[in-house]
């Protein structure tokens, strides 16, 4: 069990909000995580006990905190992390995240990325109680009921409101736009860069990272460092794209360029195929170039 303080978890907002500064994301959002850092640092009473005492709603309910903030909180308290500041360190590699999980190895860890666009413990619970879990390759029953019990073990501590049922997503015309806008701005040299720690040896400060603000929605975007982006030499054509509503709750996408079909040749939101038909359909575009591999 994670033994995270308030005085911890104003540090971690306060850190996020810096990254966020530095790497050019929308004040909006920088003043965001500052105002429920003050929140949290001065409030008088310990969130893990304020959390398990009155439940998540607590939480939001605390000023300046609201749904996607509170979210951050109940991942820190529960697992003593938090996976978008470690991505915005360049530190996360979402298998390892699932490998925190009792019954998920490396090779399941990477099925389950490869399969379900999840981006939280919290997210996994909920495709390990939807259907969606079960689908992956390897989970049968029995390990299925294993990684429940896992993620309840981990999620447990602190008692969380139910998965919010049908988030509204970007549209596929926005979430390709800024795909394009990325990919134009990283290949100008003229966005700022990570260094991840995984697949980088030399500690090389090459991923470029985009954040923006446009429709009411917030974005960031970068290219995809897994495992199998690497084996299929698609980092600089994969990119992945996590998306903000005006609460912070955080959803994600991989933009691929399609090798096969009648969208060959063309930027489709993976999972969203069908739409992505209906926008090439309504609004003609040249077909985007490949991206080359790094």
């Amino acid at each position: 069990m994670s033994s995270v303080t308030n005085r911890d978890l104003a540090r971690r907002l306060e850190e996020a909000a810096l990254l966020l500064e530095q790497q050019g994301a929308d004040e909006f959002r920088v003043r965001a995580y500052r105002r429920a850092a003050t929140t949290v640092s001065s409030w008088p009473e310990d969130l893990r006990t304020l959390a398990s005492r009155d439940g998540a709603k607590a939480l939001q309910e605390l000023p300046g905190v609201g749904t996607g903030i509170a979210a951050a909180l109940r991942e820190l308290l529960a697992t003593g992390r938090w996976s978008q500041l470690e991505r915005l360190r360049g530190a996360l590699g979402p298998e390892a995240l699932w490998m925190t999980v009792p019954g998920v190895g490396p090779g399941l860890a990477q099925r389950i990325h490869d399969a379900l666009p999840v981006a939280s413990l919290e997210e996994l619970e909920a495709a390990a109680h939807d259907g969606r879990l079960a689908a992956v390759a390897g989970i049968g029953p029995r390990r299925l009921e294993s990684i429940r019990a896992g993620l309840a073990m981990r999620l447990g501590s602190v008692r969380r409101a139910p998965p919010t049922q049908g988030i509204d997503e970007p549209p596929v015309s926005l979430l390709l736009a800024v795909d394009r806008d990325y990919r134009a701005a990283a290949g100008a040299g003229a966005l700022p860069t990570i260094a991840p720690r995984r697949f980088n040896p030399a500690s090389e400060a090459w991923l470029p990272v985009q954040h923006r603000s446009r429709d009411g929605w917030h974005f960031t975007a970068l290219y995809s460092n897994t495992a199998r982006a690497h084996a299929l030499h698609r980092t600089h054509d994969w990119v992945v794209i996590y998306y903000y509503d005006r609460d912070h709750q955080e959803r994600q996408c991989t933009v691929v360029t399609e090798h096969a079909g009648e969208l060959a040749g063309r930027r489709v939101v993976r999972g969203r195929e069908p739409e992505c038909r209906r926008h090439y359909a309504e609004v003609p575009a040249p077909t985007d170039a490949v991206a080359h591999s790094r």
